[in-house]
Parts: C-alpha cells; structure tokens; sequence
C-alpha cells in the first residue's frame, strides 16, 4: 500500500490514477466540531455530514468510525468520520487507533483509495506529529499474512491501495514518520515471524532470517550446538536435545553509539516450537505454540528498527532458538543440567523450558559485552496471563528506575506493563535438594514470580527486566492497529526507551 502526505485537500477532484472507488475521511472530538475541510463537503452535500454526525449511535467517542455514500457529483465515491475522543485527552496513540480504525472500515467499503484530512478541529497537537501517527496505524493495521492462502475470493483480497493525509506540512510529516516507518518495518518483520508455521521457522530458519539483517548494518554471529557446547550452554542445550533441528543462538550487534558507550541489551525467548517435551502438553491448543519464541520475533524486529532509523545507541540483541521436542534423546524430567554460569539446574517440569534457553543467553551477554541494562522478553508463563489476561504484560526487574522508566512508556505507547514483586520468600521455591536450583517452584504458587526468579540468578547484578509476554504476543481478536495473530509486543515500547533514554 502506497502512503503519502499531501499539502493540501483537494474536495473537488480525487488526485489522479487511483483506483475505485475512493474515499475522503474526516476527523472529529467528542463535540462533534466540524473542521473547514468537513465543512465544506456538509455544505456541499446539503447537510448530510451534520445529519450523519448527529446519529445518536455516534458520541464521537475515540475508536467510533462512520461512512456513507458521498453525494451526486462529488469527486470521491465514500465519505467516512473517525472520533478521537475529548480532544485534550487524545494522546499519539489515539491517532494511531484512529488511523487503524479509518484503514479497517476502507477495507470493508472494498475501497481502492483513501484520503485523510489532516485537520482536526480543535485539537491542541502538533498536526505534522499526528498525521504521521495517523499513516503509522494505518500500516500497522494494514498488515495480512496471506502466504499459505491459495484460493482468496477478489472480494476477500485487499483493495485499498493508497491512502494519504491531506492539508499538512508535507516536510515536517515526512521527518516525523520516517522513524514511525522504521519501527513498522520491524513490527512487519516479527508478525510474520511468530506467524509462520514451526516447520517452516524452526531454529536454523530463524538464524538465517537473522543474518540477512546484515543488509541494514547489523553484525550477527550465528552459533550452533558444537561452539554452544564449548561455552558450557548445558541448560539451553538440554531443551533442544529431543529435536532433529539443531538449536541456535543468534546475536545481533549494532554500533550506532559511541564506542566507549556499554550497549543496552535485549533477549528474546525462542522456542519455535514447545510440545512440553517429556512432560508433554494436552493436543487442544498446541497448535498455538509456534509462538513461543514471540519474544525472540520481537528482539529481531527490534533490532531491525534500530538499524533502519540508524538509531545513535549500540544495541545487542540476542536470542535463543530451540524446538522443544519429545523422542528417545529428549531431556527427562529429573534430569540436572549445568549451565554457563556454572550453576546446576535440577529439571523438574520439562514444559518449563523457556528460562532454561534464557538462563545460559542472559549469562553469556551479561559476561561478555558488559551492558547498561538487559531486558528480556519470552512468552514464558501461562500463569501470567491468569494474572493480568491480556491487556498487560508482566514486568519484574531489579532496578526501580528500568522498571518505572518501563511502565511509564507502557502507558505511552499502548504496551502496557503491570510490575510484579520479587523476593527472598519466593526465590528460595527454586531451591533444589540436590542441585544448586530446580526450573519450578515447590507448588503451583506465583509461577510468574518464581520463574523470574530463576531468570534474576542469572543476570549477576546488571540492572534487568523481564517481560512476561505470554498474554500480549498473540491475539485472538482485531485491535485498531493489529488484526488478530501476532502483535509483535515490545517493539513499540523498546524502540522508545533507546529513544527516550539511551540515544546521544
């Protein structure tokens, strides 16, 4: 889909060469006030915009979107509104969702066009800043995985193939997405990802995927089992031993910053996919867990956002990929590990599985490139999502000022967090009888909070966050900027604490 700024609404011609039929969009707050632009179609159409405005089904509540057949003569064929809400609480995700929300009511008129005015009365933020915003979840939105899908009825395949806003400053709207465009690209990246079946993005697929980011100015060393096994990675290499498909660990390194500047560093879970291994799970639903290395597919998007927009920070991005597979090799339940760090693991639960990858990548990157901070991300427990469902992922860490730093662009960029406690009283649940410690907790008590504090013995005191994302990587119904599936959580919120708190 082609998007483009445009300085100026032209109500009475479309611009030239688009396919049909188009539409013209408006914006309003929850008074309902008509920009100049909307104003003139009213006058135009004899007051039909007012009349349909004044439907008591739309309040202009942020989200609410109406459409209607523009009027006899007019240069475009659909008329739609989008509502952002009381406009001194519209935040740059409002524009976002509205730009997600106008993008989903054009693919269901079928229209092949569509052209947004960039002016919205009474609004108290910067237009340049908005539209862009408004183009970002259009894309975000826009996003299809067809791939597999061989036989699409027309009407059932895409039309809109242009959409543009319209009355802004075309320079300073450009400066403002370029950056947005970045971070799209890699939120793209990581949807199709965790989208893709376990038998096409296994391990050594994933690892390949990742050195085609060298392309971008991204370093990545690829290292499988033999050099894995060198550096003492006995607890990632236990997961994958009941798999024909060899494990990988991939790091990505981007050196935007200054060399003297320690990185900051993300680590992302990948099991590609998770059977439970030995201690296997029900068939209902197991289909589900090709997304298990979801935070790996967000590092590598991440990652690929950060060279695009040639952010001024060095960046590590690492990530462990295995299946978790049960045969005649595979790890027992009872089995006892010894990781890089040294540490003994006793292996009580095979299905938990994705700190065991984690425990050996935090350490190897926490030791060998010193970093500020580590923040990992995986889909690591389905207690999480008893917790906080799936508006929220979990958060622990270790530092207050990560952690509060974390939360606040949460609430910024719609990828909201909820911090969880740790604790002495709920670390010594992993302590083992017979090994230095045990991969669950004693009883089914605080699973999140216990598998955090597994992760927590292996970061050695560098300040750290772990992201429980099992609730928000996937999901099962459409969002204004995400249709259901994978929703690349993560990458929102770390492109902005480099942003916000790491770049020169």
């Amino acid at each position: 889909m082609k998007l483009e700024f445009l300085p100026k609404l032209a109500l009475d011609a479309a611009p030239k060469g688009l396919k049909a039929p188009t539409g013209i969009a408006f914006v309003v707050g929850e008074k309902k006030k008509l920009s100049a632009a909307a104003a003139q179609v009213d006058k135009a159409s004899g007051g039909q915009l007012g009349r349909a405005l004044a439907q008591a089904i739309f309040t202009g509540k942020a989200g609410q979107v109406i459409s209607f057949l523009a009027p006899a003569g007019s240069a475009y064929d659909f008329v739609l509104v989008g509502a952002i809400g009381k406009e001194k609480d519209a935040k740059y995700t409002t524009f976002e969702d509205l730009g997600g929300n106008l993008t989903k009511e054009a693919h269901r008129l079928g229209l092949g066009a569509l052209i947004i005015s960039g002016e919205v009365a009474g609004a108290k933020m910067d237009e340049a800043e908005t539209a862009a915003r408004v183009l970002f979840g259009a894309r975000l939105r826009s996003y299809r995985f067809d791939k597999y899908r061989t036989k699409l009825k027309p009407e059932d395949k895409p039309a809109l193939e242009y959409l543009a806003l319209a009355g802004v400053d075309v320079k300073a709207a450009k400066k403002a997405f370029a950056p947005l465009e970045a971070v799209a690209e890699g939120i793209a990246l990581t949807r199709d990802l965790v989208t893709e079946p376990a038998n096409i993005m296994y391990p050594e697929a994933m690892a390949a995927i990742c050195k085609t980011l060298t392309q971008y100015g991204l370093k990545v060393e690829v290292m499988g089992e033999e050099q894995m096994k060198k550096l003492g990675m006995g607890s990632l290499l236990g997961v994958g031993q009941g798999s024909v498909r060899e494990s990988q660990m991939v790091v990505m390194r981007w050196e935007g910053g200054d060399k003297k500047d320690a990185p900051v560093a993300f680590i992302g879970k990948g099991v590609c996919f998770d059977t439970g291994g030995i201690s296997i799970k029900p068939a209902k639903g197991m289909e589900e867990m090709k997304w298990d290395m979801g935070g790996a597919g967000t590092v590598i998007g991440l990652m690929k956002a950060l060279a695009l927009r040639k952010a001024k920070v060095n960046a590590i991005g690492a990530v462990g990929l295995v299946e978790n597979m049960p045969d005649g090799n595979a790890q027992r339940p009872g089995d006892v590990v010894t990781s890089m760090s040294g540490q003994t693991i006793e292996v009580l639960n095979t299905d938990a599985e994705g700190r065991l990858v984690l425990a050996d990548v935090l350490w190897y990157v926490q030791d060998k490139y010193k970093p500020q901070c580590m923040v990992d991300l995986a889909t690591l427990t389905g207690a999480i999502i008893i917790s906080l469902g799936t508006e929220r992922a979990g958060l622990f860490s270790n530092d207050d000022k990560l952690a509060e730093r974390l939360f606040a662009l949460g609430e910024e960029t719609g990828e909201r967090l909820w911090r969880l406690p740790l604790g002495e009283e709920y670390d010594k649940q992993i302590n083992s009888d017979i090994a230095d410690m045990q991969n669950i907790g004693a009883d089914r008590e605080a699973g999140s909070i216990t598998a955090a504090q597994f992760l927590q013995r292996f970061v050695n005191g560098l300040p750290w966050a772990h992201l429980d994302i099992a609730g928000t990587a996937w999901s099962k119904k459409d969002k204004p900027t995400c249709p259901k599936g994978a929703t690349a959580f993560g990458i929102r919120l770390l492109n902005r604490l480099v942003e916000e708190h790491y770049e020169k």
